[in-house]
This record gives C-alpha cells, structure tokens and sequence, in this order.
C-alpha cells in the first residue's frame, strides 16, 4: 500500500501541474493511464461497478465520480481528482482539487477549508479512536468556514477493496460510532461547497452534483492507523 500511495501521489501531483484552460478532462485522464501504466500500477476505479475510466474528474458543481470526456476546462473552474491505485493486491484511494488559471476568493476559501479539514479529521487517528471522533473534526471547520457538508457520501475503509467497512462520515458526535484499531487504513475524504449539501445524480449514472450549482471541493488520503497515531500513505506532494 505504501507504494501504491506513493505511486497515486505522484499521478495526482503531475495532474494537478498539468491541468489548464482548454484542457479536456479525456486528455487529463489519458495522461493519468499513461503514468499508471508506466509505473507498474493499475487503476483501482476502471471497472469497478462498471465505472469507464482510470480517475474521476469533476468540476464545479460536480463534487464527486466525474467520468472524463470531452469538457474542456475553462480558467477559474474548480477540478477535482479522485484516483484508486492498485499495486501487488493492494489499493490506496486519494483526492484533490484544484482552480484553473484565474484565483477567486470563495472558491480558495472552500478548497483551503476542505483540505484543512481533512487534516483535522486524520489528526484524531489513533489506536481505539472512534468514526464519530473524525466526523466531529471535519464538521468542525467546515462549519466555522459556513460551508455545505456533503452528507449522502462518506470516507471508509480501503486497502483490500476500494470501499470497505467502517463508513466514514464528514460530520459526527465524538466519542460515537465504530472503533479504529491500528493496522487499519482508511480513506478520509470530506467533500464540501459553497451552497447546500443537497446532491443528485446525473443521468450518466456516476456524476454526483450539488443541487444548487454550487462549486464544490473534495480532498482525500489513504492513512494507516499505528499504535502511536497515523501515517498519511498518499501524501500530496
């Protein structure tokens, strides 16, 4: 796992170097194929529930399971990576976003928050720590930067398969829900937005948009849990 996360960081940093105006997310998931390969990997999210390509790539209002295609992106869009490597078995699952070109305050203030966020949540990671203990932190500065917690998707266990048990809420009571023991590794994605929480699915059967319209952010690690805290296994370079 530590070499898939090391082989993920990698591919998203060079995405997130990548990307500009005029780009199609096709051509950006291409690339993404090409660096898999090229590294020995394979994608964690082609096939899995039929989904078409190697990484989803959203933008905007989509928050999350974007399928590349023919969209170009356009200076001040917000985009989304979210890329599952499998290497030797075993398989890490991360995310970032990114703005395009052109820098505007609110949507720096919802990716700042959003990856801030994520950083408190994996802080509360340790041995006998409890899902509720993670959520509380996440909620915490999502809701002090007045921002919409998407509720309907969640954070969860990863390693074996892409999604495994517990569900990892971005919102919760301390002290609540299933206990971490260390050796697990999970994936901790808070997802957020400008506007509301409300979300949809898309007619393609994949992309998840807010309701709203409202720009939206989505920042991930695959961490393991040790006896004296965590380790961030897809760290953003």
């Amino acid at each position: 796992m530590k070499r898939a996360g090391r082989i993920c960081s990698e591919i998203l940093s060079l995405l997130k170097n990548t990307v500009k105006a005029d780009m199609s997310t096709k051509a950006l998931a291409d690339l993404a194929a090409k660096e898999i390969k090229a590294r020995g990997a394979k994608p964690a999210f082609l096939g899995y529930k039929d989904f078409p390509d190697v990484i989803c790539i959203s933008v905007n209002e989509e928050v999350v399971h974007g399928i590349p295609g023919k969209r170009l992106v356009q200076a001040g869009d917000i985009v989304s990576f979210d890329l599952g490597i499998a290497y030797e078995g075993m398989i890490v699952d991360s995310a970032l976003s990114v703005i395009v070109d052109l820098k505007d305050k609110n949507k720096l203030r919802l990716l700042n928050a959003t990856e801030q966020s994520l950083y408190k949540g994996i802080d509360r990671l340790r041995d006998g720590c409890r899902v509720g203990d993670i959520g509380n932190a996440v909620e915490k500065v999502l809701r002090k930067s007045n921002l919409g917690i998407i509720r309907d998707l969640v954070g969860h266990g990863v390693g074996h398969k892409v999604h495994e048990d517990p569900n990892i809420p971005n919102y919760g009571v301390s002290g609540t829900g299933p206990s971490l023991r260390a050796g697990m590794t999970v994936a901790i994605e808070p997802m957020a937005t400008l506007g509301s929480e409300q979300v949809y699915i898309d007619s393609d059967g994949w992309t998840v948009k807010t309701a709203d319209g409202s720009a939206s952010a989505h920042f991930e690690q695959t961490v393991l849990i040790t006896d004296n805290g965590y380790e961030i296994l897809t760290p953003f370079n």
